[in-house]
């Protein structure tokens, strides 16, 4: 039996997805790539943008013209959301929410044995248990994702997130620990901490075990080279915690502080908990603590109220604070969240112009930042070869940036050398092997 799997939006769910295919494996099946003919396919959803959930649809619908035979189990925040929706939709058998992915084995052979739909998607806002979806066995990878943590208690008036992850709840710091060592014994040399509010690990435990705690733990374990924080908020980084992980080694020096908006009114109506001012202060905290440190963000333009003078303020200040690279969004209205009900929503032309200026800003800070690395030379963890037979290697730096270099007869995948940054290709370095 074949198991493919699609896994739209965020770390998280790659890392489940990883999960669940492990079950699967346990179970004898074979998992095989999406585009191919398998008896069972699991989509792996994401709600986080009406675009989100139109690929869903769009990939069940592929799926069901691969094998019309096949069971289609459909799993995550989508489903959460909207599983009437979900369960309307042709072909799908299966619908499971956020919290319950690890039974996707059991629901899909019952699916298959008894060809009847199934539907169990459990509430979620008050549940704070953490679901354990544990991975034995890595899939050949150099960098691996581990999820500490999920849900989120903040309520953005944009994101339904909450809604679809439930409360914070985090995973045991022993359990965290036992991964992590699981890791360094498959060879991985770096890892990244992921969650839905990542800066809330810890909040649920009864030891109130912080991030930092669990990041002085995990910097004992051997084997393991990098570790790298996924997106965190940017009030995370108060002086204290600073003093306390600059003395980490381990710790790569790449944050990714979501800011969303570079204007304190519109933040204000975002529900963000943070000012442009405490967000630059906490940015130049880190420049001045993290040598080379990189520093990547998300912009929403076009958000509900946002006037000509709103934006241009938001442009100013992401030219002053120079960010590192910036990924950019336009506002998508999500039905059940306080934004989608706002008054004055910008037009599409308008968000269009506005994203494709900020994109244009973007260009210009990344090339500026990577400019200040030609010539020296920097670690990179090579990942995979570019193409099969290329002879060029890929890999990041730990500060995030993305080197193409030129390899030789011996097997550099998986390993942290020393490369020379020789010129700049787009949005990557070009390197040659130091010494």
């Amino acid at each position: 039996m074949k198991v493919a799997f699609a896994t739209l939006g965020c770390r998280v769910n790659q890392y489940e997805s990883e999960a669940m295919a492990e079950k699967f494996i346990r179970e004898g099946y074979e998992v095989v790539e999406y585009t191919e003919v398998a008896e069972v396919y699991v989509i792996n959803t994401c709600t986080v943008t009406n675009m989100g959930d139109k690929k869903s649809r769009q990939i069940i619908g592929r799926a069901r013209r691969l094998n019309p035979e096949a069971v289609i189990a459909v799993v995550g925040c989508y489903s959460q959301i909207a599983p009437n929706e979900v369960s309307n939709i042709e072909g799908v058998d299966v619908v499971l929410g956020t919290r319950n992915k690890g039974d996707i084995v059991y629901w899909v052979n019952r699916a298959r044995e008894e060809r009847t739909q199934f539907v169990n998607v459990n509430e979620v806002l008050k549940n704070n248990l953490f679901e354990d979806l544990n991975i034995e066995e890595y899939q050949d990878k150099t960098r691996a994702f581990l999820k500490i943590q999920d849900g989120c208690n903040r309520f953005c008036s944009y994101c339904l997130i909450p809604y679809a992850r439930g409360a914070v709840c985090s995973k045991e710091p022993g359990k965290v620990l036992d991964e992590v060592k699981k890791l360094a014994n498959h060879g991985f040399k770096e890892i990244i901490l992921s969650g839905i509010h990542t800066a809330s690990y810890g909040l649920d435990l009864k030891d109130k075990v912080t991030l930092v705690d669990l990041l002085e733990e995990i910097e004992k374990v051997k084997g393991i080279e990098r570790v790298r924080i996924g997106s965190i908020d940017p009030t995370f980084f108060t002086e204290d915690v600073v003093k306390r992980i600059i003395n980490l080694n381990k710790l790569c020096a790449h944050f990714h502080l979501s800011l969303q908006s570079g204007c304190d009114e519109t933040l204000k109506r975002m529900n963000r908990r943070y000012t442009t001012k405490d967000y630059e202060n906490i940015v130049n905290l880190l420049r001045n603590n993290f040598k080379d440190v990189s520093i990547t963000t998300d912009i929403i333009v076009g958000f509900p109220g946002e006037t000509e003078e709103e934006f241009n303020t938001t442009y100013e200040f992401l030219k002053s604070i120079k960010l590192s690279k910036m990924h950019i969004f336009k506002f998508s209205p999500r039905k059940g969240t306080k934004a989608a009900t706002m008054e004055n929503q910008v037009d599409g032309k308008i968000k269009e112009e506005r994203s494709n200026k900020i994109i244009e800003l973007n260009n210009a800070l990344e090339k500026e930042f990577m400019d200040r690395f030609l010539g020296k030379n920097l670690r990179v963890l090579y990942e995979k070869e570019t193409f099969v037979n290329s002879g060029e290697y890929e890999g990041y730096t730990e500060n995030y940036l993305r080197v193409v270099t030129k390899g030789n007869d011996n097997n550099i995948i998986g390993e942290i050398l020393d490369t020379k940054i020789i010129c700049i290709d787009k949005d990557q370095l070009i390197g040659a092997f130091a010494g």
